[in-house]
């Protein structure tokens, strides 16, 4: 799961949006998992560029069924590509072949800007399609998906528990930063600034044990046994076998092309 919730976010994937998400709202949240997860498999095997452009075309299309705001999306985009921006930088250093240039005695090699093409089609494909399928998800849907998929129960617990807690985190960080300022503190590159953070790491910590403790006090007076207690059911419909089988299709459609 890629994404942290704003403030009043609803979904994982869109704060600002009440609409559903076109087509893809009306798939049942298992078979959206499940193929998320296939396809991004599907896509990660794929070794030759005709493959992964059809793999982010298709990616493209489910994001034009999804409704999502296209800008947004793309801005999301952005930000996991400055993550791999420098490993894609560096893989024409670092893979032999046939030089293209070179920077103070590095070779860049034409093998390795082209593979690091194909690891950005990649990338971002998955990505997509993930935030597309997985990330238009309420977080409470998501987890009872995943348990009705029988993943560990502890698993989608804590999932659940850091979607929700984690903004409540940022707000007591933000409360201690504030504290420091108020009594003057300001950052820089000695022992006083090194120490002071250590001592705001170390008091988001004992104050994150101590809201946990509440938390689970106030958990077990409700009568929280460990378990789950789901109320909402889930049923395959027609529409979701259809989905199923188009996007299995394209699928196997994708191996096809790639070792074509």
């Amino acid at each position: 799961m890629a994404h942290v919730l704003e403030p009043q976010a609803k979904t994982l994937a869109e704060a600002e949006q009440d609409a559903p998400y076109g087509l893809i709202a009306d798939i049942d949240p298992r078979v959206r998992i499940v193929m998320a997860c296939v396809f991004a498999v599907v896509t990660v095997a794929l070794g030759s560029v005709p493959g992964l452009l059809a793999a982010l075309s298709i990616a493209i299309g489910l994001l034009l069924l999804s409704r999502l705001p296209i800008r947004r999306t793309l801005k999301r985009m952005a930000m996991m590509d400055g993550f791999i921006i420098f490993m894609l930088v560096l893989m024409p250093f670092s893979m032999p072949g046939d030089v293209m240039f070179t920077v103070f005695g590095f070779p860049a090699s034409w093998q390795g800007l082209w593979k690091a093409f194909e690891i950005a089609l990649t990338a971002n494909a998955v990505i997509l399609t993930l935030m597309v399928l997985v990330g238009t998800m309420e977080p409470v849907t998501l987890g009872h998906a995943l348990h009705r998929l029988r993943c560990p129960e502890v698993l989608v617990h804590l999932m659940m528990f850091t979607i929700r807690y984690i903004e409540v985190l940022r707000e007591e960080y933000l409360r201690l930063r504030s504290a420091m300022k108020i009594r003057g503190f300001r950052p820089g590159t000695n022992w006083h600034t090194y120490r002071s953070f250590g001592y705001l790491v170390g008091m988001m910590m004992v104050r994150a044990i101590e809201r946990s403790e509440r938390i689970l006090g106030a958990m077990k007076c409700r009568g929280f046994s460990g378990r789950l207690m789901l109320l909402q059911e889930f049923s395959m419909s027609r529409r979701d076998h259809v989905f199923a089988a188009l996007l299995g299709a394209a699928c196997i459609g994708l191996l096809i092309v790639d070792f074509a």
